[in-house]
């Protein structure tokens, strides 16, 4: 009676714990897949919208006069309603052949402005960059499940907004012809669209979103200004379903939970009842042995469960695997031991590999390799808010006069000089070798914080090189140093650094050209 009734109390809190976890822990799940959901929607919303701003911010100025002539002659744009890839190709062909039949040899933005041309070139230019815009915003909204994307352009007067680009095509009907509707424009009031007046108002991107729930479904809509320079030219905005996929997730978690709760109490039943008709006593006594050995990790116990060896069922099968088990811990412990050091010499080789993939031969610091790997940790850190970031370009003047000279390995040898000097120099910056001459640090923290005074410092460590007499002359380097500091006002990528940052080095280099001419 005492076995029954410990196995009767054991099956109510057995089965009770099962049920309690397995309600919390569906609970749990189903929070933490919403909310991952939701973070990982919001993050492609904002990828999205950064996307999109690359297509539309791409053409420059192009765009600007589109959106200029769009605004003031929309109405007499009429656009196919249905188009694709092959429509627009012939929209930019026809384009490209009136401007090539009027202005035969001129480049279009360079040598003729686009408000010169005549209203008939305007149109077709228009007419085809409205089709390529329209259709990567609907590319991007079929890609990314998304249940609309926009540029709207807001009037602040008016409270009203204005579609410029709408990945829903609204369509009218001339002379049987169907064509998009243009420039439709609807009340927006600040209450019901609070974050997209933010974004339009305050000229950066807002932290967070709309909120709708109409036919469409529940979305969130996240709003980027867009800027062609320093000009506010409109918004562009991402909208992504949300309530269905909570329901979805909801209702997978509760089919789950009960499905598995089912048979977890009818495995648990069967078990349980099996085991107290056949395998009690025996569970005990392994029970027991098990203790023992987890205390003692004595071999005696595998000969004590091989004595109990009775039979051929279940659990003398399981007491006799276990003895067995016992007597190969000893080999298998080594076994693992052997296996483990073996895995860390493995891993120690790839790593050494891997730091091999990114290493300069000729410096020992990091190559291109490395410094793209280093951009891309740096763009994410950006885009999470990082503001103080800078790059230093350093370029080697005269290599080849010195290869030419003196011999190539001479020429390695002021390169290795020249990296010493710059690697001293931004001692709190990664230094990389990203061409044959050419050096860069990322400028973070002390080094961005005093790049003037580290600038000056190169400088002079240089002009030092170049006036040691005790050195070899392919040892008295010259090299020019240039670098550019992050500008949240015209900087979006690391590349935008990078290229001012050249645009420097470029005029440096003129600067050291110039005497000589003279």
């Amino acid at each position: 009676m005492k076995n029954r009734s410990l196995t009767f109390k054991f099956t109510l809190m057995f089965a009770a714990f099962t049920i309690i976890t397995l309600v919390i822990s569906s609970l749990l799940s189903y929070a933490n897949q919403t909310n991952l959901y939701k973070q990982q929607r919001e993050e492609s919303i904002r990828y999205v919208a950064s996307y999109l701003e690359d297509v539309l911010t791409s053409d420059g100025e192009d765009f600007a006069w589109w959106q200029e002539y769009f605004l003031k002659n929309y109405k007499d744009l009429n656009i196919p309603h249905d188009f694709g890839p092959k429509e627009i190709q012939q929209a930019r062909h026809k384009y490209e052949k009136l401007f090539s039949q009027n202005y035969p040899g001129i480049i279009p933005g360079i040598d003729i402005a686009f408000s010169e041309l005549p209203k008939e070139i305007k149109t077709a230019y228009t007419i085809y960059k409205h089709e390529y815009y329209l259709y990567k915003f609907e590319q991007a909204c079929k890609r990314f499940n998304l249940a609309y994307v926009e540029y709207i352009i807001p009037d602040v007067n008016t409270g009203r907004i204005m579609y410029a680009l709408d990945a829903m095509r609204d369509e009218k009907i001339i002379n049987g012809e169907k064509y998009i509707e243009l420039g439709i424009s609807v009340p927006h009031s600040p209450e019901e669209h609070k974050t997209e007046w933010e974004a339009w108002n305050s000229g950066i991107q807002p932290s967070g979103y709309d909120s709708f729930d109409n036919e469409y479904g529940k979305t969130y809509a996240y709003y980027m200004p867009l800027y062609i320079g320093t000009k506010k030219l409109g918004l562009i905005g991402v909208e992504v379903f949300i309530s269905a996929v909570n329901k979805e997730i909801l209702r997978a978690t509760i089919r789950q939970m009960l499905m598995i709760s089912g048979v977890l109490t009818l495995f648990m039943v069967f078990l349980l009842f099996l085991i107290r008709l056949r395998y009690i006593r025996k569970l005990i006594r392994l029970q027991h042995a098990i203790d023992e050995y987890s205390k003692s990790k004595k071999t005696e116990i595998a000969e004590q469960l091989l004595s109990d060896v009775t039979n051929k069922d279940e659990i003398s099968t399981i007491m006799a695997k276990f003895a067995e088990m016992i007597f190969k811990l000893e080999t298998y412990m080594k076994f693992l031991v052997k296996t483990r050091q073996d895995l860390q010499d493995t891993q120690k080789k790839v790593q050494e590999m891997s730091e091999d993939a990114v290493k300069d031969s000729l410096t020992g610091i990091r190559n291109k390799n490395g410094y793209d790997r280093e951009v891309k940790h740096v763009e994410w850190e950006m885009s999470d808010g990082l503001q103080e970031i800078g790059l230093a370009l350093i370029d080697l003047n005269s290599l080849k006069k010195i290869n030419d000279t003196y011999g190539y390995d001479k020429g390695n040898e002021a390169l290795i000089s020249l990296c010493q000097i710059v690697c001293d120099t931004f001692d709190h910056s990664p230094v990389f070798r990203i061409d044959g001459d050419e050096f860069a640090a990322i400028l973070k923290g002390h080094d961005f914080k005093h790049v003037d005074e580290l600038v000056s410092k190169f400088k002079r460590q240089v002009k030092k090189a170049q006036g040691n007499q005790d050195l070899e002359d392919w040892k008295k380097i010259s090299a020019t140093i240039a670098y550019a500091l992050f500008d949240p006002q015209i900087d979006t990528t690391f590349e935008n650094i990078f290229k001012r940052a050249v645009e420097e080095m470029s005029k440096s280099k003129k600067t050291i050209k110039a005497p000589a001419k003279d």
